[in-house]
């Protein structure tokens, strides 16, 4: 018996320790974290937002994700190497860690960095988004010509920068390339007697900081440059001029208003030698059928080239008005918002200042007289529908439709402003008792949208018009009319402009 119990336990025995050799015991535990994250970087401080990056983690089997920290708190996680803080309080120091864990739950240890939001940015007005298809990345530059500002804002109209102009702007102002402005600025002592609305007297390149670097003076008794300036790829640059003509010189030339008056001019300055290399003057290309004995008499109807000198009636001495001006470097024309004759000319400048004095010479053979005009048969007596009742911002573009040409119309008629782009992949011909208006290819109008004066409109990298209402602010607006975006301010609003994050001149200036 006894033998029997004593073989049963060594069996048993036998079982219990086989049993425990050969179980498994399954995978070693993991019990290593992964290393540190190393490079921690804040890419980007705003208010609100602060983005970070970092090197990747290893570890001895896979890293699984990454904990971020502010001030000793676990926020998030992510499986990215960036990760963009939200919400955060202006003006706040932060100190803000990531740690790398793995998938048992092993922690690296925490890399710090402390940081601080930026403090909250002026804002420009009151910024609304209707929908979420902005074009507005970048910046906008925004030529408050009441307040006498110039600054970059962003889509919430927070202000990212800005320009002191302390004689004030005489109303165009654009970024370069290389970050310099040019701009038109006011001679704070010019002759008031010819400083209508948006007179300027002086030409600036301003830099960065402020600082004028080049100032060309257009301002004496009889003379006085305003609202627009363009660069020329030769790096010239040409600018609208008032030019005073006394009561004899109106007279004699046909006006019937027994005033001075101050018709339009182009000028094209060398910046390098300060010298005006070209000149236009409207009053070389004048008509009129008031007075047989005095000059430039004929039937307007027979001369669609030439100026009615008394077309406008009701504007005392300045009877034109121009406003903008944009420059065709394909074609080398000159296009002429001329606001109180409700049209745009387009003159030739191959044209030698001597041949734009007359009818013949240039590229087109008309010499200074026009190449081409619309918005507004009326003003010479023509037949065709008119779109245009007082008109700014003439812009020339290219665009996946072809060259197209926008531009503001103010509406003071109905008052109710039109945004339009013409369609310039065709030349249109300027004949006598011909409709010789463009074909539009896109418009917006609505309501709410109306200023009687100044406005324009560009197109936005997306497709997107931004469209500035002078006394109200800026709209942004897809193709199919829908509105996205809106600013309003306190502000005269000349122009605004769109500048991508990438575009040079904001690089320059380190934003």
């Amino acid at each position: 018996m006894k033998s029997r119990v004593y073989i049963l336990i060594t069996i048993v025995l036998f079982i219990l320790v086989e049993s425990c050799v050969t179980k498994d015991n399954g995978p070693d535990l993991d019990v290593s974290p992964p290393t540190i994250p190393s490079d921690l970087t804040v890419n980007e401080v705003t208010t609100n937002t602060i983005e970070l990056s970092w090197s990747a983690s290893s570890d001895d089997i896979a890293v699984t994700g990454y904990s971020i920290y502010i001030n000793d708190q676990i926020v998030n996680n992510t499986d990215q190497t960036d990760f963009t803080l939200t919400d955060l309080t202006p003006q706040t120091s932060y100190n803000i860690g990531v740690s790398a864990f793995d998938a048992a739950q092993n922690s690296s240890e925490i890399n710090y960095i402390q940081t601080v939001t930026e403090a909250p940015k002026e804002l420009a007005g009151t910024a609304e988004f209707f929908r979420s298809n902005t074009g507005l990345e970048g910046y906008i530059l925004v030529d408050d010509a009441r307040n006498d500002r110039v600054f970059l804002m962003n889509n919430s109209a927070e202000i990212v920068y800005e320009w002191d102009i302390p004689s004030g702007i005489g109303n165009d102002v654009e970024l370069l390339e290389d970050g310099r402005l040019l701009g038109i600025m006011k001679d704070e002592n010019s002759n008031q007697d010819i400083s209508f609305g948006g007179y300027g007297g002086k030409l600036q390149f301003v830099r960065p900081d402020s600082s004028v670097e080049w100032n060309f003076d257009i301002s004496t008794n009889e003379l006085i440059c305003h609202h627009d300036v363009e660069l020329l790829p030769n790096g010239n640059v040409i600018t609208l001029v008032w030019e005073q003509m006394s009561v004899e010189e109106a007279i004699d030339a046909g006006s019937n208003l027994n005033l001075a008056i101050v018709p339009e001019a182009v000028v094209e300055i060398n910046p390098s030698t300060n010298e005006i290399v070209w000149e236009w003057h409207a009053k070389d290309h004048l008509i009129q059928d008031y007075d047989e004995t005095k000059s430039n008499y004929g039937v307007i109807a027979d001369n669609p080239r030439k100026i009615n000198v008394n077309y406008v009636g009701d504007k005392m001495e300045d009877i034109m008005h121009a406003n903008g001006l944009e420059y065709d470097a394909e074609e080398d024309l000159i296009y002429i918002s001329v606001n109180f004759y409700s049209e745009v000319w387009v003159i030739d400048h191959s044209t030698t200042t001597e041949e734009a004095a007359t009818e013949s010479g240039g590229n087109k053979g008309f010499g200074g007289d026009l190449v081409y005009r619309f918005g507004n048969p009326e003003a010479y007596d023509n037949i065709g529908t008119r779109l245009f009742y007082n008109n700014h911002h003439p812009l020339l573009f290219n665009s996946s439709e072809g060259k197209t040409l926008s531009l503001f119309m103010n509406g003071y008629n109905i008052e109710q402003s039109t945004a339009y782009e013409f369609d310039f992949d065709q030349s249109y011909s300027l004949e006598a008792n011909t409709d010789n208006e463009p074909n539009v290819r896109w418009s917006f109008t609505h309501p709410d949208l109306y200023a009687a004066k100044v406005s324009g409109m560009i197109r936005l990298p997306n497709n997107n018009r931004l469209i500035t209402e002078g006394d109200y602010g800026i709209w942004e607006v897809s193709p199919d009319g829908n509105i996205i975006w809106k600013f309003s301010g306190d502000g005269f609003y000349w122009r605004s402009y769109y500048y991508d994050k990438n575009h040079p001149g904001i690089i320059a200036l380190g934003l």
